[in-house]
């Protein structure tokens, strides 16, 4: 039976296959269009071997770990995510050549963009300049015939508008709220409940003992956990830990 580690394995393969099902076909475009396809993030073009390259070996991986799931490994979808995690945090440096995602419901149909639409190339993104727009200075109208009749014209029209006068009447100020008396209880404004499932609970836990299994100090384990895939948000991870504390202890000194 698939473990929810495998089951986000298998979503997240399946999503890279698509996005690069959508790069085989944007291969064939010229490399204006290629960059109005979809709104990229910066990056060098990849080329078709890349993506071949790229396609066997995400399929090859699917392959293994439907057979691990079929063959009852439950640890190995975790090892997985765990190794993606930290070829992320600690193993991987900046680099400009990789496949970015690509989603169908994201695509621009090319027709449609107005001809005069300018391509971003990647010196461009890089820099982030853009061509500031040129102003053209107005024309300046003649001066009018020097009669007495205009100059007073001129004259009443120079003359700066008088400011309104402040209303002297003040706006309503807002009633003062009841100090709270003493030892009165003040009711909490947030829910006893956030929202988190016991699956995703059991998740944290988890995720916990096995980090301090590895020697992670407690305060390092909520980053760590809430950047994982498929885990709750930060403050929800610190609160379940907050809560689950003995029991994390005693099931990482017990494994």
């Amino acid at each position: 039976m698939a473990t929810p580690a495998d089951q986000r394995l298998l979503e997240l393969l399946d999503k890279w296959l698509k996005s690069l099902e959508l790069h085989a076909r944007y291969s064939s475009l010229d490399n204006d269009s290629y960059w109005k396809i979809q709104p990229w993030i910066e990056h060098q073009r990849p080329s078709r071997w890349i993506i071949d390259l790229a396609i066997q070996k995400t399929a090859a991986l699917r392959a293994q770990v439907e057979a691990r799931v079929k063959s009852g490994d439950a640890t190995y979808s975790d090892s997985m995510e765990l190794m993606i995690f930290l070829a992320n945090l600690v193993g991987s440096e900046h680099i400009e050549r990789f496949i970015p995602a690509a989603a169908a419901e994201n695509e621009r149909a090319l027709t449609a963009l107005p001809a005069d639409d300018t391509v971003r190339t990647a010196a461009d993104t890089a820099t982030g300049t853009r061509e500031m727009p040129k102003f053209l200075a107005p024309k300046r109208q003649p001066p009018p015939l020097g009669t007495a009749q205009v100059a007073r014209t001129e004259r009443k029209a120079a003359a700066p508008p008088k400011a309104p006068a402040r209303s002297a009447v003040k706006p309503p100020t807002r009633p003062l709220k009841p100090a709270a008396k003493p030892g009165a209880k003040i009711p909490s404004t947030v829910p006893s409940d956030s929202g988190a499932t016991e699956a995703a609970r059991e998740q944290v836990v988890a995720d916990a003992a096995r980090l301090v299994q590895w020697g992670r100090k407690w305060y390092e384990l909520p980053e760590l956990i809430a950047r994982m895939a498929g885990r709750p948000s930060l403050p929800e991870v610190r609160r379940i830990l907050k809560e689950n504390k003995a029991a994390i202890d005693a099931k990482a000194g017990g494994a």
